[in-house]
């Protein structure tokens, strides 16, 4: 039973995945389970180069960055489980029990992060009932996003960067991801309001 699944391995959800990772000297968080579907093949980023992204050098390939990501999460955060070449088809359950199941196998969970983009080929069955018309992207483009009230669909399930209906910008869907985990950390933190700072000092 993992504490988190998160489902994307784009900006929103790489970011979510890395400050959770963060938290693991937290005594809140040193037992959790934590794990990533990091299925990057339909990411936004695959096309993407970056000149405008703060923190990021001037040039970067949206491919490059995927890449990176999942090397450093595996680097610093190698308790994160990262599953790799499988798509999620459905969720079942309530919180705390999830049951998500892949083209490959079935996981169970306490919380999921949605974090697979704005695109309308979303197709997540136990889900659906939650899509509406994306607010912030041009009606012409007929993106989607999960019905969210700050990031929270229901209990137990968050949607991260533009399905949460953020703008397509990587610092804001950035941030969004590690929004949620802040969320998710101030949950197993007993609802004291949590964040992870690293530090030379």
């Amino acid at each position: 039973m993992f504490d988190v699944l998160l489902i994307g391995g784009g900006v929103s959800g790489m970011s979510c995945a890395l400050v959770l990772g963060s938290a693991k000297n937290k005594k809140f968080a040193s037992n959790k389970e934590i794990g990533i579907f990091t299925h990057q093949k339909s990411s936004s980023l695959q096309e993407a180069i970056f000149n405008n992204a703060y923190g990021i050098p001037a040039g970067t390939l949206g491919s490059n960055l995927l890449v990176q990501s999942t090397e450093q999460l595996s680097h610093l955060y190698p308790h994160i489980t990262q599953l790799a070449d499988e798509k999620v088809l459905r969720i079942e359950g309530n919180s705390p029990d999830f049951t998500i199941t892949t083209n490959k196998n079935t996981y169970k969970t306490k919380a999921i992060v949605v974090a697979i983009g704005a695109a309308n080929t979303f197709s997540i069955e136990g889900l659906m009932q939650f899509v509406e018309p994306h607010q912030k992207s041009i009606p012409e483009k007929q993106r989607i996003q999960l019905r969210n009230i700050d990031h929270k669909v229901a209990e137990g399930i968050y949607a991260a960067g533009t399905l949460a209906g953020w703008r397509s910008q990587l610092t804001i869907a950035a941030g969004s991801g590690a929004s949620v985990a802040t969320d998710i950390l101030t949950l197993w933190n007993n609802g004291t309001q949590t964040h992870v700072h690293d530090s030379i000092r």
